[in-house]
């Protein structure tokens, strides 16, 4: 706060039978600042602690190139899901190779991000090989109940993906960002891979097949 201290030199008394112009001295109290301060910094200090990165954690493949060929998971062109992202918050996705050489073209599927778009078909889809949604959703339960400790749901997983009964069915993933692929879209396709309980899925360009395949479903849609 501040203080205006007044002095008029001579107790208001006149001088030679004038009046003296009173002095003026101005103090400003600093006091409420530093506590002012405080705060500032208090709150600083909470709202950096609060505000944490969210990261995804991913399992990246061993590169071994000592693995015979006949080890290695070969999966059929027809369990593998393509979704190409694009501009506009739309996504286009096949089964299959684009590949004009051998034969036509496959057909493109227009979905959009959200419950009723992307994540329905990744979870119809991926239900068709034995069931993998489903019995992924039930180990995560078995550990939300308490039925199963955290630090297993991971190896769960692996063990059921690795089967060799199904790991040449299990639905593999190939998401294919355009050049007008917002970074925001490739996080909401990287989550819905979690969501989906997609057990194998990569992060790849699109090619210039794919390119065209999606200029002309643009053109004619």
């Amino acid at each position: 706060m501040a203080e205006m201290n007044t002095d008029d030199g001579g107790g208001g008394k006149k001088k030679h039978g004038k009046k003296r112009a009173k002095k003026s001295s101005t103090r400003i109290d600093m006091t409420p600042m530093v506590d002012l301060g405080f705060l500032l910094l208090t709150f600083f200090i909470l709202t950096t602690t609060f505000n944490k990165p969210q990261a995804m954690q991913l399992t990246m493949p061993k590169k071994d190139e000592n693995i015979p060929l006949e080890d290695q998971s070969k999966v059929p062109a027809d369990h593998t899901m393509n979704v190409l992202l694009t501009k506009d918050n739309t996504v286009y996705w096949y089964f299959g190779m684009a590949d004009p050489t051998k034969g036509a073209l496959p057909a493109l599927n227009k979905a959009t991000y959200g419950p009723n778009g992307l994540r329905k078909v990744l979870i119809a889809e991926n239900n068709k090989r034995h069931g993998a949604y489903d019995a992924i959703e039930k180990l995560k339960n078995e550990v939300a109940t308490g039925k199963m400790p955290k630090d297993s749901l991971g190896k769960k997983k692996g063990d059921f993906f690795s089967d060799k009964t199904r790991k040449t069915s299990i639905l593999v993933v190939l998401l294919k960002p355009d050049k007008d692929a917002k970074y925001k879209n490739i996080v909401d396709a990287l989550d819905e891979m979690a969501i989906c309980n997609i057990g194998t899925y990569a992060l790849l360009e699109s090619n210039e097949v794919e390119n065209q395949m999606i200029a002309n479903a643009q053109t004619y849609k």
